[in-house]
């Protein structure tokens, strides 16, 4: 069962017992749209990945692969997926570019995505753009019309799709993305989206999105930290990354007409890099099963981060700050956003600092100043931080 929603509300918070290495309850941490908190559970995890490194030597990959299954297991029923492969690496980056790797771009050299991607999508694809792929940037805004918009951007020249679920710079929910996966198996074109910002924190669907890659991690929300992403591979994906390792040749291999052909095997491993630190699923599976054993499920946390969200807005409104300053980047409902506020600032930077000196951790991008709450947060830490906003602002 998870906690009550008013003891979460409380100080000292509910769930902040299990975060004392990083003394949430202590701290006004509000990078949580970043780099969340680790449970205290995740220390126990990486010692175990030392213990059995010791005790098993080059055997432990039995023990390792149990974790990575758990962690495996933990994105498909984050991705309401539960029979889908499920590839993981390091980062999405690495998960990226051997999809791309796998794209006919001589026969169709186009690629849509959006003015509104994180840099592991944004940089590579501006970069194979200098070496003349075609790359159409559809402007993030207005939101509510963006997956009419990509989609109307695909014809049969058009390799790929790549897209996010929930906008990194605003936290704005992407609605309809199941136009944008019709649109392209009209035209035999592949599609991915990125829901770094939803896993943990926004509820996803597969429905009507069955025949998309998705990729994600648990750096930000899910509190796994580093070196724990994922790519979900849909049923029945044939293509063959030039960007290929070894493990990609593990399981069933698939059946090859050409002999010397490199063969891959089928499912996750078609996608898989090579040898790779353990440590980070044995922290990730540690973290997974302490989530599920406080009921920490995504659409719990939702109730929880739309709470959280719509205090930091309210009381950012009520501040009454110069909107010249500093304001929202979209005045819309919890329900239109994702798991931070984003606030629109000529001297982000500016403000990110005296924050700093006032104990309040933000981040900022370009003129965003973001405001991440996690579930370990008490309402008077929220408000607190919102204080301390309002003294910098007058303080600048």
């Amino acid at each position: 069962m998870p906690p009550a929603l008013d003891d979460l509300r409380r100080t000292p918070n509910a769930l902040s017992r299990h975060y004392t290495a990083f003394r949430v309850s202590e701290r006004l941490l509000f990078t949580g749209h970043s780099h969340q908190a680790w449970p205290d559970v995740g220390l126990a995890g990486q010692q175990q990945a030392w213990v059995d490194a010791s005790r098993f030597v080059d055997g432990k990959w039995d023990a390792v692969q149990e974790k990575v299954d758990r962690v495996a297991a933990g994105y498909r029923t984050l991705l309401g997926d539960a029979d889908g492969s499920v590839t993981l690496d390091a980062n999405t980056h690495a998960l990226v570019v051997r999809f791309l790797s796998a794209l006919d771009l001589a026969a169709r050299p186009r690629i849509v995505t959006t003015d509104g991607e994180f840099h592991s999508i944004r940089r590579q694809l501006d970069r194979l753009a200098e070496e003349g792929v075609e790359l159409v940037k559809v402007p993030a805004d207005p939101v509510e019309t963006l997956a009419e918009r990509a989609a109307q951007a695909v014809d049969d020249r058009t390799a790929a799709v790549m897209m996010s679920s929930v906008l990194f710079g605003s936290a704005l929910i992407v609605p309809g993305l199941d136009v944008v996966a019709e649109r392209c198996v009209a035209f035999g074109a592949e599609f991915l989206v990125d829901a770094y910002h939803a896993l943990g924190v926004v509820p996803f669907s597969m429905d009507g999105i069955e025949s998309a890659f998705v990729v994600g991690g648990g750096y930000k929300y899910l509190q796994l930290g580093e070196g724990n992403c994922a790519l979900r591979v849909p049923a029945g994906c044939g293509l063959r990354p030039v960007i290929t390792g070894w493990f990609a040749e593990f399981g069933e291999l698939a059946q090859t007409k050409t002999p010397g052909e490199v063969r891959y095997g089928t499912g996750p491993v078609r996608f898989a890099g090579s040898t790779f630190d353990p440590t980070s699923a044995y922290r990730a599976a540690a973290v997974m099963e302490f989530f599920d054993g406080e009921g920490l499920t995504d659409v719990f946390l939702r109730q929880v981060s739309q709470h959280q969200v719509g205090l930091l807005a309210s009381s950012f409104r009520s501040l009454d700050l110069d909107p010249a300053v500093v304001s929202l980047t979209h005045d819309v409902g919890t329900e239109a956003r994702g798991g931070f506020l984003a606030l629109r600032a000529p001297d982000a930077q500016g403000l990110f600092e005296r924050l700093l000196e006032r104990g309040v951790r933000t981040d900022y991008r370009g003129t965003t100043l973001r405001f991440g709450p996690a579930p370990y947060h008490a309402d008077r830490q929220i408000t607190d931080a919102m204080v301390a906003l309002g003294e910098a602002v007058r303080d600048g």
